[in-house]
């Protein structure tokens, strides 16, 4: 039991912490068996301009008095993520589908999203259940310590500004690090104290 816990202390320490998904990369969750049939977005976010959202109902949900909510998260090259956004949405002309924009921080890194369905007994469903289904990255990010996205003019002037002064983002990250090392810490020294005590129950 003693070299198990030394082990398991070790493992703790070699592997890294990485709970987020690869920079650049748009996400987006599975509408099967939900009461969306389709939902239209734009591939990138732009600092400062409109980016919307369309979501397409089914036709029973269309027609059963549902309406639709947009909860947004805005994240930025410093690091940081606002709280979330509860958007309203309106139906268009046609009554088909239902509509709602935002315009992202001067400095977004990505845009995170759920859907939410509000139905006429005063139930509501969200797409996903929990967290956010969708992430939308921008044209100009900075993340893991390195810049990406379309805007190679934004990307330039952003990269060249940080040869001379702290990069934007870097002391959330060696912050954000910080605290993995110190959760690490605290967890082996448990695993430790752990080991301890089964070594003496041995």
């Amino acid at each position: 039991m003693r070299a198990f816990a030394v082990l398991l202390v070790c493992l703790i320490l070699v592997v890294p912490i990485n709970c987020a998904g690869e920079s650049g990369v748009n996400e987006g969750t599975s509408l099967e068996g939900t009461s969306i049939q389709d939902i239209a977005y734009p591939s990138e976010a732009s600092a400062g301009e409109v980016f919307g959202l369309t979501v397409m109902l089914s036709d029973e949900a269309s027609t059963n008095g549902t309406t639709v909510s947009w909860i947004t998260q805005i994240c930025v090259n410093s690091g940081v993520c606002y709280a979330p956004v509860n958007n309203s949405m309106t139906l268009d002309e046609e009554g088909g589908s239902w509509e709602g924009t935002i315009i992202p921080d001067e400095t977004v890194t990505y845009v995170n999203w759920r859907i939410e369905m509000n139905w006429e007994d005063g139930n509501t469903t969200g797409v996903p259940e929990t967290g956010f289904g969708w992430k939308v990255w921008s044209d100009c990010w900075f993340d893991s310590g390195s810049w990406g996205g379309s805007d190679q003019e934004c990307i330039n002037e952003s990269s060249s500004q940080g040869d001379s002064e702290e990069s934007p983002g870097l002391l959330d990250e060696y912050a954000l690090e910080f605290t993995a090392l110190a959760i690490g810490a605290g967890v082996s020294i448990l695993a430790i104290t752990t080991a301890g005590l089964m070594g003496r129950r041995d």
